[in-house]
């Protein structure tokens, strides 16, 4: 194995256990958290007609009579074996709750994500080769209010104007992508516009700043003076070498995606995590609540780490360096 791909498993390596060591102490600050939380979960899975024998059994079932250390070994085997308990409002497997909602919120981000950034990139684009001239004067315009407009406020004007007015889009309801994936794109596409909206306009004002001290190197003007036409110039190596900050804050933005979902979720009636969660903190189901953070954590670790990994396809000196 030669010193280039010594260095790539050394930098996915570290990445790795630095991926484990941020979960495992996710996982030990969820634990406490829930722990700090006013109310006992076992009154609340009993009811409140519920004996004081009734609700000892409870607790016992739950290892709440446990000494804390020991508690905590039994969270992460639960963890590790996703057996995630029974929600104390419905009586369902949590795991399975999770594993129905879930798709719904990734396939959410994921196409919000698709949105912002090719919204985000051609704006960013624009605004840097136009510079001083009306485009960049709108992209800027856009970037701004994509930053000042409130998603609950957009996703009524959205509702008003695309699905009452026009009809082009269906105001809630949800499809699943195995069932009919176009049917369920036709679905999400207005949620995932509203959703997309503050990204896009990160993106932009991001995508700006990086070409505008990119094209400004000396590589750069060393590749136009060679006579290279400027849409490659552009592309080659402006773009591509912009594109570490561009993933850095698309990978941020994804994980807030997924735990902020809950606005519009809500307003376009969507079965997702989001929706689940804000059921469970009315409800005070704690095993729910706990396992929605829990696996939004995990997600977001995840993220990360795949785009550590995707720092070293883009700049293979990242993982020299590392």
């Amino acid at each position: 194995m030669d010193g280039r791909h010594l260095n790539t498993l050394r930098f996915l390596l570290i990445r790795s256990g630095q991926a484990l060591i941020t979960l495992l102490l996710s996982a030990a600050v969820i634990f406490l958290g829930m722990r700090a939380l006013p109310g006992d979960p076992a009154r609340a899975m009993a009811g409140d007609e519920a004996g004081p024998e009734e609700v000892a059994a409870i607790r016992t079932d739950l290892g709440l009579d446990r000494p804390l250390p020991e508690q905590f070994l039994l969270f992460l085997r639960s963890v590790v074996t996703l057996d995630l308990g029974e929600s104390t409002r419905t009586g369902q497997e949590v795991t399975a709750m999770i594993a129905q909602t879930l798709p719904v919120t990734l396939w959410l981000a994921l196409y919000a994500v698709v949105i912002a950034t090719v919204a985000g990139i051609a704006l960013g684009m624009i605004a840097e080769r136009r510079r001083g001239r009306m485009p960049e004067f709108l992209a800027n315009l856009i970037a701004l209010l994509g930053l000042s407009l409130p998603s609950f406020w957009l996703g009524m004007l959205g509702i008003l104007l695309f699905a009452v007015g026009l009809g082009w889009f269906p105001a809630s309801g949800y499809v699943a992508m195995t069932a009919d994936p176009l049917r369920s794109l036709h679905h999400l596409t207005m949620p995932a516009v509203v959703l997309a909206t503050a990204l896009a306009a990160v993106i932009t004002r991001q995508t700006r700043a990086s070409m505008l001290e990119t094209m400004s190197t000396d590589y750069v003007r060393f590749a136009e003076a060679k006579g290279l036409s400027a849409p490659r110039v552009l592309f080659r190596y402006g773009l591509r070498n912009s594109l570490i900050a561009l993933v850095t804050i698309t990978g941020l933005q994804l994980g807030a995606l997924l735990s902020g979902a809950v606005v519009t979720e809500q307003i376009f009636v969507l079965p997702g995590v989001g929706s689940l969660t804000l059921d469970a903190i009315l409800a005070r189901d704690f095993p729910v609540i706990q396992a929605v953070v829990l696996v939004v954590t995990v997600l977001y670790v995840v993220i990360n780490l795949a785009v550590d990994i995707l720092y070293t396809v883009i700049n293979p000196r990242v993982r020299i360096s590392a």
